[in-house]
């Protein structure tokens, strides 16, 4: 699997560390910066890290900052994302399960490395249900404008 990977300098160290365990699994991975623990704007990255997933050059995307939340936020701008605010292994598991996200964005400040590599594990092997999910899928992928 292809995974994209962007951090903004306070998801940096976090983002290291699960792009090594990412490879040491077997997955191929793209970085797309921070590069340091510098401050940075973190749509710099967050952009070009969702377009390309958004584009299918990924199959999955991972982004990572102080809390996650602009991150989610700017990961989301771009059409046919789904990235996934996760704090836990539940809401990694809901996230795919029940919506099917192709993105996950952590906080590095909110957690231990354990907890995040535990997320991203459970994020990459559940499978979408499907069934009563994927219509909400398709309504939520449906633009609004």
């Amino acid at each position: 699997m292809k995974i994209a990977i962007a951090s903004d300098h306070a998801g940096f160290e976090f983002k290291n560390q699960i792009k090594d365990w990412l490879e040491s699994n077997g997955y191929s991975v793209q970085d797309f910066g921070t590069y340091s623990n510098q401050p940075v704007d973190y749509p710099d990255f967050i952009h070009p890290c969702a377009a390309a997933v958004s584009r299918g050059d990924y199959e999955r995307g991972i982004v990572l900052g102080g809390s996650g939340n602009g991150e989610a936020i700017t990961a989301n701008r771009h059409g046919g994302v789904r990235c996934a605010l996760c704090w836990s292994v539940e809401s990694a598991e809901l996230a795919r399960r029940h919506n099917n996200a192709n993105m996950v964005s952590i906080g590095q400040r909110m957690m231990q490395l354990k907890t995040a590599l535990a997320i991203v594990e459970t994020w990459l092997t559940i499978p979408f249900e499907g069934g009563r999910h994927e219509r909400r899928i398709m309504l939520i992928d449906q633009s609004q404008d």
